[in-house]
Parts: structure tokens; sequence; C-alpha cells
């Protein structure tokens, strides 16, 4: 037990969003200055902050939704197909997918978790708009060639992956 302490003697682990350092100790409501505060003042000092949740059912709904997809309309099977058929749509598209996701796996992984960069946007102002081009690129190349699959169903199928994959990232970081 620290001296004065008279709360859990472990620091809290889970790192609360973006608003704290990683180890963080409980906060005690503390009086107001002078005692001229508040009633309002004096119970915004008693709140404490909950972490937020990073699987949630918002989440939850677009990953359960991008598996129904991959399962029920046969995603990657019909994928391999179109590979197979030698399309240079799926090629150009897999490398514009992989430039973008690299791109992101730049910042989640290296610049936020390693070097502990957290607004690696402002330090690198070019990578945010590089990864957003390569991936509207690579949609555009993918549309095209799974078009001839779903046809009118393509954009709406590509777009409930493309959430999945966004909430399974965003799990990481």
């Amino acid at each position: 037990m620290e001296p004065g302490g008279g709360g859990d003697a472990l620091p809290r682990l889970r790192r609360p969003g973006r608003r704290g350092p990683e180890l963080r100790e409980p906060q005690e409501p503390q009086p107001p200055v002078r005692g001229g505060g508040t009633a309002e003042e004096s119970t915004a000092v008693e709140k404490t902050i909950r972490p937020l949740n990073r699987l949630n059912i918002h989440s939850a709904f677009w990953i359960l939704a991008s598996i129904a997809v991959t399962y029920y309309f046969d995603f990657l099977k019909n994928v391999k197909e179109t590979m197979q058929t030698d399309s240079w749509w799926v090629s150009c598209g897999t490398c514009l997918m992989a430039a973008c996701l690299s791109v992101a796996f730049y910042c989640i992984l290296y610049l936020e978790w390693y070097c502990g960069i957290q607004d690696y946007d402002e330090q690198y102002p070019a990578l945010i708009p590089v990864a957003t081009a390569t991936f509207i690129a690579a949609a555009v190349c993918f549309n095209v060639a799974l078009w001839p699959v779903w046809s009118f169903f393509t954009p709406v199928l590509l777009f409930i992956q493309f959430m999945g994959i966004v909430m399974l990232v965003s799990l990481l970081g």
C-alpha cells in the first residue's frame, strides 16, 4: 500500500483511449479550491473518466457482417477465381491496398506503439492523404475487377468488407 492511499494498491493497466499515461492511479475527488466552488464543479470533480471500450456493438456488428458476407457470398472463392483469370485490376488493387495497409501499420505499430507518438498526423502530415488516396484507388480497382461477379452488389459487399476490416484493425489501437 502506498502511504496516504486508501484504495487499490495496484495501478490500472488499461490505457484509457488517448487521454493519459499508460499506468494511471485511481483519482480521488478533490475539494473545490478556497471553498468557493459550486455544486456543479464539485460533482464534476467526483466523476472519473471511464475508458472507451474498443469492442462495442457497432464494431461487433461490422465484424460479424463482414464474416457473413465472406461466408454466404463465397467471397474468398470468387476473389481467388478472379485472380486466376489474370486480372490486371485485381493485381493493381492488391498492390495499392498493400501500400495503404503498410502506411496504416506504420502509423499504428511503429509510430504509436513503438515510438510513442500519439499525434503522428501532426508530425507527418502526408501519411493520412497518401493512405486515403491509395485506398480509394484500390477500392476502384477492386470494384472494376469484381463487377462481373456481383454487378450492382459489388460496392455494397466491398463496403461491408472494408468496414469489417477497419473495425478489426481499430481493435489494435
